[in-house]
C-alpha cells in the first residue's frame, strides 16, 4: 500500500525540503511592508505547489513508467547476464589458482628447499 502521508519515508531527498523562509529572507534593518511579505509568501507557496502539481500531472506517470521500465532492465541485465558472467569468471579463477598453486608446488617450493638446506650448513 502507498503512504500518501510520508512519501519519502527512506528519506532520499532531504536536500528539497525549501520552504518560504529558506528562499526569503529581509534581515533587520530592511523590512518591507508587511502585507507585501505576507502576500510575497503567500505566492511563493501556491506558485510552488501548483507548478509542482501540475508538471506531475502532465509528467509523472510517464517518468515513473520510464524509470520502471529502466529498473527492469537493469534487473533483467543483472540476473541473466552479469551474475553468470561472474559466475563463469570465478570458475576460470579457481582453475588458474588450481594451476598455479600445482606450478608453485612442482617446481618453486623444491627449489627454495634446495637452496634453504645449502644455506643451512652455514654457520657463524
Amino acid at each position: 500500500m502507498v503512504d500518501l502521508v510520508n512519501r519519502d519515508p527512506n528519506n532520499i531527498n532531504p536536500h528539497l525540503q525549501c520552504q518560504f523562509e529558506d528562499v526569503l529572507a529581509e534581515p533587520d534593518g530592511t523590512h518591507s511592508i508587511d502585507c507585501v511579505w505576507t502576500l510575497s509568501s503567500i505566492c511563493f507557496n501556491c506558485w510552488k505547489g501548483c507548478c509542482y502539481k501540475i508538471m506531475t500531472l502532465l509528467c509523472g506517470c510517464c517518468i515513473a513508467a520510464e524509470f520502471g521500465c529502466r529498473f527492469a532492465l537493469l534487473s533483467f541485465i543483472h540476473i541473466w547476464y552479469f551474475t553468470p558472467m561472474l559466475k563463469i569468471f570465478q570458475i576460470n579463477c579457481g582453475l588458474c589458482k588450481n594451476i598455479y598453486t600445482q606450478c608453485i608446488n612442482c617446481y618453486i617450493e623444491p627449489l627454495c628447499i634446495a637452496i634453504g638446506s645449502i644455506f643451512h650448513h652455514f654457520k657463524k
